[in-house]
């Protein structure tokens, strides 16, 4: 695709400001959900500084050639929860939440060095396009029910056992529809600025409609028509602190001892791994939209170390590992704005806005129906672009037709699996179909033979 900003490019300081807003909203949701979900006293404030040093931490170790955002990794839910379960106070459990990360930090850094010395051609050997092309749409069509959930999010019976359609689902599919429509029309029809900034004028006027219903809901008594709680805005401040990570957990130090520090260890290092292979993913789809190769230059050892010491630097204040967000690369993808000053821009705005009470008090109420339609374009996207990654491949071959069945059906079928007694390591559906489609891959490569099939997307 023909990018209207290139790394490079650096836009006008007013554009430049909106297109970082744009980058902003497209993370925020996943980033702020991560510590809402563990719950346990974190600071979505905090998570979000944290993404903003994660990413600024990127930046540099990738020598300012990669223009992805780094947010709070869902990956490691179950390790955080391990931290806070294992310790004696919530204190020393923020403070596992630090050891946590400098353990998953220093297996990228060790799989950096691996990878410093060998070169990546090994990689590109064991993940070819017919591999890693079908694993990229898995990362989008995982997330799927994410997006359709969120459109549907005020029609969810409480058990979660479907949509029943009464006035308030269908107020919020409305809200979630106009979304969409206005972010792909102005992604399509928009001339210059507005075709730049979709996301932005989808979650606004998705927003305006979703006000302009909780009003009609206000004043009417109906609360089926209300989408937005407006009261959030009573008691907020101004201006707040985050609450830090590491400040908690200078508490709770004195209460770690080397039983915790392996229960910790065990919960965060096996993950690490099979966030690795994500990592890959995310960095080769990337590298197909901005036509570059990123395991190449700047280096597959480059955007390790600045993935890993990001998720040491982003959990000290947020206490979230931090991971490159299929989001961002999404954003990137829909807007042709690769620019990496944009990037840069989002962190900055992240780190200010996270002390900024009225800001962050506005973009939790946007309606998870709004952000629903707008995940619909960016997973989409990112399926997409993954499919795109296999188009020369030869599906005459059944040893081709074998290995994306594999990887596809595993991942839709969400092959999630809880490795260990207590089930303390899961294995995401995409680390699953990964997995299979290289042994797959491996396993169909050789003829009756020894000798090795030629690969034939080269």
């Amino acid at each position: 695709m023909k990018l209207a900003y290139n790394i490079s490019d650096k836009p006008k300081f007013g554009q430049l400001l909106v297109f970082a807003f744009q980058q902003l909203l497209a993370i925020l949701a996943a980033t702020i959900a991560v510590p809402a979900i563990v719950g346990n006293g974190m600071s979505q404030s905090a998570a979000l500084f944290g993404a903003g040093i994660g990413t600024i931490v990127y930046l540099l170790f990738t020598k300012f050639k990669s223009p992805v955002f780094l947010g709070s990794s869902f990956a490691f839910l179950g390790s955080m929860f391990a931290a806070f379960a294992g310790a004696v106070t919530a204190e020393a459990g923020f403070a596992g939440l630090i050891i946590g990360a400098i353990f998953a930090g220093l297996v990228y850094v060790v799989i950096a060095l691996v990878v410093k010395f060998a070169g990546v051609k090994w990689i590109n050997k064991l993940m070819p396009a017919v591999v890693i092309g079908p694993t990229v749409s898995i990362i989008g069509l995982s997330l799927a029910g994410n997006a359709v959930g969120d459109m549907l999010k005020f029609a969810a019976n409480e058990d979660g056992s479907g949509f029943v359609m009464g006035v308030h689902g269908w107020v919020g599919l409305i809200c979630g529809l106009i979304t969409l429509f206005v972010v792909m029309i102005c992604s399509v029809y928009g001339k210059k600025m507005s075709k730049l900034i979709p996301f932005i004028i989808g979650i606004l006027a998705g927003y305006a409609v979703a006000a302009i219903f909780t009003v009609i809901g206000m004043k009417t008594g109906n609360e089926n028509f209300m989408v937005i709680d407006f009261s959030v805005f009573k008691d907020m401040k101004i201006f707040a602190v985050p609450e830090f990570t590491f400040i908690k957990a200078f508490q709770g130090m004195s209460q770690i001892n080397a039983k915790y520090i392996a229960t910790i260890a065990v919960a965060y290092v096996p993950v690490a791994f099979v966030v690795f292979a994500e990592h890959i993913a995310d960095h080769k789809n990337l590298s197909s939209i901005i036509e570059k190769d990123l395991l190449e230059e700047p280096g597959l050892h480059r955007t390790l170390l600045g993935d890993g010491v990001g998720s040491i630097a982003g959990a000290l204040f947020g206490g979230c590992p931090n991971t490159t967000y299929g989001e961002s690369v999404g954003c990137v993808a829909i807007t042709g704005n690769a620019s990496i000053v944009t990037i840069f821009a989002t962190a900055i705005m992240a780190l200010v806005i996270s002390f900024f009470g009225p800001f962050v008090t506005f973009l939790s109420t946007i309606p998870a129906c709004v952000m629903g339609g707008v995940c619909v374009t960016l997973y989409g996207f990112i399926a997409v672009s993954g499919l795109k990654m296999i188009q020369k491949v030869d599906f005459d071959q059944n040893k081709n037709l074998f290995v994306v069945a594999v990887i596809l059906i595993c991942g839709i079928g969400g092959m999630t699996l809880k490795l260990g007694t207590a089930g303390q390591v899961t294995l995401t559906e995409i680390a699953s179909a990964l997995i299979l489609g290289i042994i797959t891959n491996l396993v169909l490569s050789r003829k009756k033979g020894k000798e090795e099939v030629k690969e034939e997307t080269k």
